[in-house]
């Protein structure tokens, strides 16, 4: 393919500069966005973009150059000038390309690349939907408008130790919000889908409903009392807890010694029974990929087992720093070095109802929205500003705002009781969660 004809020309010039190995990564993007807000068209965007970046490495020196200027009479220039730089860098004795790359997976299975491309008008109709229907709820007094999106990008990653491999992704999107009430007692909410197929994309008509309920469903809240209670965390903020847990698995972190959970690999973090997974290989997944940003074959992989966590997200640099191999989490941009992250990362569910964890709290909070990132990865202290829902005597009472939730993620993971109601909508998934002994702090 000719993407990967430019990459091999591209390290072929830069073992001719000096290199002693190299890598390069070529992103070509097209995206067409349009907003629309009361009946009327504010914003239509369309891009185009080719992006390409070259590591290189001399001996245990590495550098990095990128450009936006994709052309095989420039690529000799572009290698000698990334073989100055890490000619002048200092060693890093963990930096080489990955040794388990390979020739990757077909990526057809994975059903990345949805033909189905729409046209602006397709675009305004669908937004025009979702907006109308969030108007349409009553209480819901003024609209911030609605986002229809739909974008496509290739990547293509080759290096000089004789991987090179390429996939398609596209993606489409449509968002919602709105406000309720009037003057200073206005309360604003959203909703908002994104898919790799036009044909799983959720009803537009239903993200604008969802979207002007929650926001009506949140007028006159008030600011509850200090208390030590049950939170229970709704699925769209349930997401940010095991975001907080990958980041504290984060090889690299551990191994800079910034994580919380450095000296925890092999121990119980979560309660028995709770299981935390990364499948990079999820048909029609939002971060599914055949191979990482190194060229590492991609594979599902289990975090935590039965509570116990077994494994770091690694890249070849962290996993070269703690003595271990990469899983295949490297990820990449043209102009920066890989680091690891998730891909498709989600708390496996529970067997009971959402209801049913709810049932038997006297008093506590269920929260629908988080504020702020009071977060310290070194120490695992958690406050955040939170809004919702009081719950009493197990059911859902008045809304709440302008509060402070607060804990530490060692004793949140720990209490951690899933629901069973996940569904697979944001790339990092979760059921509804219960975490009880949370601090509230209120009027």
């Amino acid at each position: 393919m000719d993407d990967l004809n430019l990459l091999a020309d591209l390290i072929a010039r830069a073992r001719a500069a000096g290199a002693d190995a190299a890598d390069a990564l070529l992103v070509s993007g097209t995206s067409l966005s349009v907003q629309r807000r009361f009946g009327r068209t504010e914003h239509l965007e369309r891009s185009e973009s080719r992006d390409l970046g070259l590591r290189v490495f001399v001996g245990q020196r590495q550098a990095m150059v990128s450009s936006s200027t994709v052309d095989r009479a420039g690529f000799a220039l572009l290698a000698e000038r990334a073989v100055a730089m890490a000619r002048v860098v200092p060693e890093d004795p963990h930096a080489g390309l990955a040794e388990l790359a390979a020739p990757p997976d077909d990526a057809g299975p994975l059903e990345l690349d949805d033909a189905a491309e729409p046209d602006a008008e397709a675009l305004m109709a669908r937004a025009a939907t979702a907006e109308e229907a969030a108007l349409a709820v009553p209480g819901v007094t003024n609209s911030e408008g609605a986002e229809a999106g739909y974008g496509r990008s290739v990547l293509a990653l080759a290096s000089s130790a004789g991987f090179a491999g390429r996939f398609a992704r596209s993606s489409h999107s449509l968002s919602a919000s709105v406000l309720a009430g009037s003057g200073t007692g206005m309360q604003r909410d959203y909703d908002y889908a994104t898919s790799v197929h036009l044909a799983d994309l959720e009803d537009a008509a239903k993200i604008g409903r969802t979207a002007g309920e929650r926001a009506v469903a949140r007028l006159n809240p008030a600011r509850p009392k200090t208390a030590r209670i049950p939170v229970i965390y709704d699925p769209r903020v349930a997401g940010g807890l095991i975001s907080h847990f990958a980041s504290a698995i984060n090889g690299a972190s551990v191994a800079r010694g910034t994580s919380f959970l450095k000296d925890r690999m092999g121990s119980r973090v979560f309660a028995p029974g709770i299981a935390v997974v990364d499948n990079p290989r999820r048909r029609r997944g939002l971060r599914s990929r055949p191979f990482d940003g190194e060229g590492v074959p991609t594979a599902e992989l289990l975090l935590v087992e039965d509570g116990v966590l077994q494994t770091w997200l690694l890249d070849s640099r962290s996993a070269r720093q703690l003595g271990l191999r990469s899983t295949g989490h490297a990820s990449r941009s043209t102009g920066g070095p890989p680091n690891p992250a998730p891909s498709n990362l989600y708390l496996r569910p529970g067997t009971l109802t959402p209801a049913e964890l709810i049932a038997d709290i006297k008093e506590g909070l269920y929260v629908a929205e988080l504020i702020g990132m009071g977060i310290n990865m070194v120490t695992g202290d958690y406050s955040r500003g939170a809004a919702g829902f009081m719950i009493r005597d197990g059911v859902l009472a008045e809304p709440v705002a302008e509060v402070t939730i607060a804990g530490t993620m060692q004793e949140m993971f720990a209490a951690i009781v899933p629901a069973n109601d996940l569904v697979f909508r944001r790339g990092v998934d979760s059921p509804t969660v219960r975490v009880d002994g949370m601090t509230m702090a209120g009027g």
